[in-house]
C-alpha cells in the first residue's frame, strides 16, 4: 500500500469515527441514536480489520469506493444501514432458455457498490 493510499484509508477510518461521535438518528430517540452510533463503529471496526492485509490495488480502490458510497448513502438518508436492493427474484432476465445460474450472475452484477461487503459480514 502507498503511504497516500495508507493516509486516505486512515482519513476515512477517523471521518466514519467522527461521523458516528455526531450521529443523530432520523427519530430523535436518545436509545436509538447510541445503537446505531455503536452500529457504526463495530462495523466500520470489522470492515476495516477485515480488509487489514488486502494488497492489490484494485482491491483496496474498490474497498475505498464502497467505504465512500456507504458515508454517503448513510449521510443522505440518515440511515447507518445498508439499503437493500429490491430486484425481483427473477426480474433480470426472461424465463424462457435462461438458466439460474445466469440469473445469479445478473444479480450479483447488478449489486450495489455500497453493499458488495455487507453480505460477507452480515
Amino acid at each position: 500500500m502507498t503511504p497516500a493510499t495508507r493516509q486516505k484509508v486512515l482519513g476515512l477510518y477517523r471521518k466514519i469515527l467522527q461521523i458516528a461521535k455526531n450521529w443523530q438518528s432520523a427519530s430523535g430517540q436518545m436509545e436509538e441514536t447510541m445503537k446505531e452510533k455503536e452500529y457504526i463503529r463495530n462495523e466500520a471496526r470489522t470492515l476495516f480489520r477485515k480488509n487489514k492485509n488486502v494488497t492489490d490495488p484494485k482491491l483496496i480502490k474498490q474497498c475505498i469506493e464502497e467505504c465512500e458510497a456507504r458515508i454517503e448513502i448513510g449521510l443522505h438518508y440518515n440511515i447507518p444501514y445498508p439499503r437493500p436492493i429490491h430486484l425481483p427474484p427473477m426480474g433480470l432476465a426472461h424465463k424462457q432458455g435462461r438458466t439460474l445460474r445466469h440469473q445469479e450472475k445478473l444479480r450479483k452484477i447488478s449489486k450495489p457498490i455500497y453493499l458488495k461487503s455487507h453480505d460477507e459480514v452480515s
